[in-house]
């Protein structure tokens, strides 16, 4: 059994933000395998029988993700190796990808909380880029809405990051 939990904050107002393309991307997974998301505890989840993976969208919002994905570690009982968090980041460029298979948090405060909350680094992580805006702040540049070349570049983020979930669903990659 893998967990896969894309992050971002619940409210329709955060919808096609760079803070929830861990939601996009997990909701891509979803209409891919022919899922769908039902409410349980604190997240939206959709057990996907056939991959032997369940996606879930945590409904804390972003600084508070640790809370659930703790919940369903310690429910679910699965090892480190086979969660995976994929969440926005803005150190590296927009429309890029990186995994890694442990590490900091690095300047993201879900993951730190995250990390906090399991009491390890020892996880899968899925970044998807958005990059660093020049002279704006950087909570508003993650709670904006995305328009012109950065939807277009974060649209890009997020097909590969669909793709790189889906192998290590289906052929449990290391990179």
């Amino acid at each position: 059994m893998k967990l896969i939990f894309g992050l971002g904050n619940p409210e329709k107002a955060y919808d096609n933000t760079p803070h929830n393309l861990g939601f996009a991307v997990v909701d891509n997974l979803c209409s891919l395998f022919g899922g769908s998301f039902k409410k349980k505890k604190n997240a939206l989840v959709a057990k996907i029988a056939e991959k032997d993976v369940i996606l879930i969208k945590p409904l804390t919002y972003m600084n508070l993700s640790g809370d659930a994905v703790r919940y369903f570690v310690k429910k679910i009982k699965v090892p480190l190796e086979n969660i995976l968090v994929i969440l926005d980041d803005i150190d590296i460029p927009a429309g890029t990808i990186r995994l890694k298979h442990q590490g900091s948090a690095g300047t993201h405060n879900g993951l730190r909380d995250i990390v906090q909350k399991l009491n390890t680094q020892n996880f899968s992580r899925l970044r998807v880029g958005v990059g660093k805006p020049e002279n704006k702040d950087l909570a508003d540049f993650v709670l904006s809405k995305m328009t012109g070349t950065l939807k277009k570049e974060t649209d890009q983020g997020i097909a590969l990051a669909t793709e790189k979930a889906k192998q290590f669903i289906e052929e449990n990659i290391k990179e």
